[in-house]
């Protein structure tokens, strides 16, 4: 029983989810605050877990067309993450720092390889809540490419009492999302772990 209420949850649940997203997203006022330019270019992309309800949204917004994909946990609920996220046309790399790690690395390099935008969340997929792993770090500074971070503060919003106190926006409410991109170049792994989490504190819901 418990595997068919699974399986029938795979189903159901990311459809409605995505539409709660876009409905969400359509009754909200929305303001982006570009801290540096955004361009075309290839990027890390990089969110907090408990940003994901709204954050793959902004960047399918800004970079509308580009092919990207998301690493995602093997978990249930990263199996409902990696079907929302279909909607959006970002492609699931399941994986994480505990479980398939190696696999889900060498898939994240080949799909930089092919010119994909990989999208990671560093606290995830079981935190701490906002602390740095070292899986975006290392794929920005060995494929030298930028990291592009997303964040986003609310007027009004509900906060779960997950692990990563989980943000969902309350309709109608006002969202300022703060976009930048960030060069590691030439800075050593702790050096730049501190620096991309002082970053991507700045403009976070606490």
């Amino acid at each position: 029983m418990k595997i068919f209420l699974r399986q029938l949850g795979q189903v159901v649940i990311p459809p409605l989810l995505y539409v709660l997203m876009r409905i969400l997203w359509y009754t909200s006022s929305k303001k982006f605050h570009f801290i540096t330019p955004i361009g075309e270019e290839q990027h890390i992309c990089v969110t907090w877990h408990n940003e994901l309800f709204m954050s793959p949204q902004a960047y399918r917004h800004i970079h509308k067309k580009h092919k990207s994909s998301a690493i995602i946990s093997q978990h249930f609920d990263g199996q409902l993450i990696a079907s929302t996220l279909s909607f959006l046309s970002i492609r699931p790399l399941r994986g994480s720092s505990k479980k398939g790690a190696k696999k889900v690395l060498l898939e994240a390099f080949r799909a930089l390889k092919n010119g994909e935008e990989v999208l990671i969340t560093p606290d995830g997929p079981r935190g701490p809540r906002h602390s740095m792993g070292d899986g975006a770090i290392g794929m920005a500074v060995k494929s030298r490419l930028p990291i592009f971070v997303m964040n986003y503060k609310a007027s009004s919003y509900w906060q779960l009492k997950s692990w990563d106190k989980f943000v969902i926006p309350k309709p109608f409410s006002k969202i300022d999302f703060y976009i930048q991109s960030l060069s590691l170049e030439g800075m050593e792994m702790d050096e730049a772990k501190v620096y991309l989490h002082e970053k991507m504190m700045e403009h976070t819901i606490a």
